[in-house]
């Protein structure tokens, strides 16, 4: 019995260190996907400084049918800031103070967890300093809130091959979402949600395609609508002609970028049935491949009238982005 306990505490000690460095074991962080608590006093909250911070973290998310925030933002003073609240994923800490920052903070008190911390001697200092930091605070997190989204898909994937067979890609997909259509060169896979769908395309496009930039925007309209109209139709109207189109009012977004190191354009804008009142979001990827002289086209859209559609988006988005070249 002497020795087992001697093993037991032996053993004990080895698990709680590494390499002599003892290690420290921290909560699993906790918190809505794109929820920002944000900690200040209640005075600092209700004037200019917190007015700086709805403009730049509830600023308007791009590419949706009617104004939703970036992040949904959670107000407490730092009186409230203790025990499990310290837990919170994402965080921006604000204060006035001797110092003069705005830093990033990582697994502080759990794991994963960013902390954004402004602080200054003034609020025109704590203006300033919001102002500069914003942005890489808000790339900081919604890094953050994409890989916690991937991370739970984890918990049951789709095991269909339908891309692989058809792209040779593969994509970390949900199990509720389903192979609705696959033909040549085209796959379509969605899901149910309250009162809609969400879903997502694959298609290629030759090599050579989209090079003019100064046609990109019209061009990249026509190749979304040709792909309407031969696969996604709209409801049967008589004597109408109906499939989904990108909306005629607004151009879309367009950025270059880089998807798994290969070069890139992403698209954000608004779809619309033609001779029909539908719309929605959608989100396209069209990423080089030039090892089979072609370019990948996956693309997110949700139909849901009525609704925020802010995290449907972000969460076909964290789709696109797990897409793997086999």
């Amino acid at each position: 019995m002497k020795r087992f306990i001697i093993l037991s505490i032996c053993l004990l000690f080895i698990v709680s260190c590494f390499d002599g460095k003892k290690v420290n074991y921290k909560p699993a962080s906790i918190g809505a996907i794109n929820t920002l608590a944000v900690i200040m006093d209640t005075r600092l909250w209700e004037g200019s400084v917190g007015d700086k911070i709805r403009e730049k973290f509830a600023a308007p998310s791009l590419g949706l049918t009617w104004e939703e925030p970036i992040f949904s933002i959670d107000h407490m003073p730092k009186s409230v800031f203790t025990g499990p609240t310290r837990h919170r994923r994402s965080v921006l800490y604000v204060s006035l103070d001797s110092l003069d920052i705005a830093q990033i903070q990582t697994d502080t008190y759990a794991t994963p967890q960013r902390i954004g911390v402004i602080k200054g001697q003034t609020e025109e200092q704590l203006i300033a300093n919001i102002e500069a930091g914003a942005d890489r605070l808000i790339a900081s997190y919604k890094k953050l809130e994409l890989e916690e989204t991937q991370k739970r898909f984890l918990r049951s994937l789709n095991k269909e091959k339908a891309l692989e067979e058809e792209f040779g890609i593969r994509l970390r997909v949900p199990s509720i979402y389903t192979v609705g259509m696959q033909e040549s060169n085209f796959i379509w896979i969605d899901r149910q949600i309250p009162r809609g769908t969400m879903n997502i395309l694959a298609y290629t496009i030759p090599g050579g395609s989209l090079s003019n930039d100064s046609t990109l925007v019209s061009d990249i309209i026509k190749m979304r609508d040709s792909i309407g109209m031969k696969y996604i139709p709209g409801p049967d109207i008589p004597n109408k002609t109906t499939y989904m189109m990108t909306e005629k009012a607004f151009a879309p977004y367009v950025f270059i970028t880089k998807v798994k190191d290969k070069k890139a354009i992403e698209v954000r804008g608004i779809w619309e049935v033609k001779n029909y009142p539908m719309a929605g979001p959608f989100q396209t990827y069209i990423i080089d491949d030039p090892e089979r002289d072609r370019k990948l086209v996956i693309e997110g859209f949700t139909f849901a009238p009525a609704t925020n559609k802010r995290d449907y988006m972000f969460e076909l988005e964290a789709i696109l982005k797990t897409v793997e070249f086999l």
